[in-house]
């Protein structure tokens, strides 16, 4: 029964990304070629949320609904990693359409075509973890 509220809260999510129109093809087309400032307001206020909630939790030492301390862990510091891997994620994001929140938005608004694109998110993942030891991290 609770993890009822992850459900709740994955609809509520996703409700919310089709009607912003997050996950619509043609608002990311207008991002990526500059013309709108739609996607990078709702980007923004994530962002912002994200930064907030973070240091929320990390300041007040939230615990989990189970009693558990929410542990976050530090990054390393890397320009060229994050660099090459936004590039890649930005690349796949503007040739799908969409990046993996909205992919299952668009499969459960009925986009059946978008489960060639989902299918194709968790081949590069699985490959991704084959070279992973292979990669300079």
């Amino acid at each position: 029964m609770k993890k009822l509220i992850y459900i709740v809260l994955g609809f509520a999510f996703g409700i919310i990304m089709y009607k912003s129109e997050a996950a619509s093809w043609f608002r990311i087309y207008e991002m990526f070629r500059f013309e709108s400032f739609h996607m990078y307001g709702i980007i923004g206020t994530a962002l912002a949320f994200g930064v907030i909630f973070v240091q929320l939790i990390k300041r007040k030492k939230l615990r989990t609904f189970d009693g558990d301390p929410i542990i976050i862990e530090e990054k390393e510091r890397s320009f060229a990693r994050y660099m090459y891997g936004g590039i890649i994620f930005g690349l796949g994001w503007a040739l799908a359409g969409a990046c993996p929140g909205p992919i299952f938005v668009l499969i459960g608004a009925g986009f059946v075509p978008v489960i060639v694109v989902f299918l194709s998110a968790v081949l590069g993942t699985f490959v991704y973890g084959v070279v992973k030891n292979k990669l300079p991290h």
